[in-house]
């Protein structure tokens, strides 16, 4: 029993076990679209479209007991849409150089914008940023915002004759014409629902996590934080809400995490400048309406 349960392990089999329950739900949701009704299709196609961005994550750290092709395989599917996967991961491998952390336009998941940046834009803008910087407007328009920037960033390689992501693009929309097929084609499933009501709010779930994650601090280990949630949340963020964690030790498998940060909790908060939430419904209440920073970078 021993050997079966460390031969488990070895293979990551708590992963596999994730991306075997999130693909059979995923496709029996849309299978059973037309007798589900949308406050069904809604929050559950959410959960899984963020729970996939969350094994993504997983696939570029960990989940290292099978085979490089093995592993993209099993997360390559866009079940979001919207980014494709070897781009993600160039660019989260570059959010990990901590001492670069929050740094606009070094660090590919900042939230912040350079004081002279600021300076130059519009009223319309700032609004908007610091909108962005709410919970709700992380939900609502959070994705948009994403999505703009992203093709801002790619329209402007393939200018400047850098057309190194176009075979990447081109893969990416190939995948999403073979699961739009599947959805409405097999599943009856409208994709302009799908989009609307599975990808948009997953989407919008998995830039929650990200909405106070790092913060401005003159000492690296302070940007970090963790938001000790509920078993919910934390299987759907694959335990990435406890962000402080990972960030120490990037490479530890996602079930492993948990364990990591209760005997570690009191030496990891101390390190981090007890930058903690406990919940996201705390967030909730402090940061729904009210920005829980300034996009403004205080230093630069």
């Amino acid at each position: 029993m021993y050997r079966l349960k460390q031969k488990f392990f070895q293979i990551d089999g708590p992963t596999w076990l994730v991306a075997l329950a999130l693909y059979g739900a995923w496709v029996l949701l849309v299978w059973f679209n037309a007798l589900l009704p949308w406050w069904i299709i809604v929050p559950v196609g959410a959960y899984l479209v963020a729970w996939h961005f969350s094994l993504q994550h997983e696939a570029i750290h960990s989940f290292r007991g099978v085979p490089a092709w093995v592993r993209f395989a099993v997360v390559f599917p866009p079940l979001g849409l919207w980014f494709p996967y070897p781009l993600y991961r160039k660019s989260h491998t570059t959010h990990h150089r901590d001492v670069d952390l929050t740094v606009p336009g070094v660090d590919t998941e900042s939230y912040y914008v350079r004081q002279a940046d600021w300076a130059g834009m519009s009223p319309l803008n700032r609004r908007v940023l610091m909108f962005n910087q709410t919970m709700a407007g992380r939900l609502l328009i959070g994705p948009i915002l994403r999505l703009w920037s992203l093709a801002g960033k790619e329209t402007r390689r393939v200018r400047q004759g850098d057309y190194g992501h176009l075979p990447h693009w081109a893969a990416h929309l190939a995948a999403v014409g073979i699961l739009f097929w599947f959805i409405s084609g097999v599943c009856g499933f409208p994709w302009w629902q799908y989009c609307l009501l599975v990808a948009y709010p997953g989407l919008s779930l998995g830039l929650l996590r990200a909405f106070t994650e790092h913060r401005a601090a003159e000492d690296s280990r302070e940007r970090t934080a963790s938001v000790e949630s509920n078993v919910l949340f934390g299987l759907m963020y694959l335990y990435n809400n406890l962000h402080v964690a990972h960030h120490l030790k990037p490479a530890m498998p996602w079930y492993e995490i948990p364990r990591f940060y209760r005997e570690n909790r009191h030496e990891l908060l101390a390190g981090n400048g007890d930058f903690v939430y406990r919940g996201y419904a705390v967030l909730a209440r402090r940061y729904f309406l009210t920005p829980v920073f300034s996009p403004v970078h205080p230093t630069l």
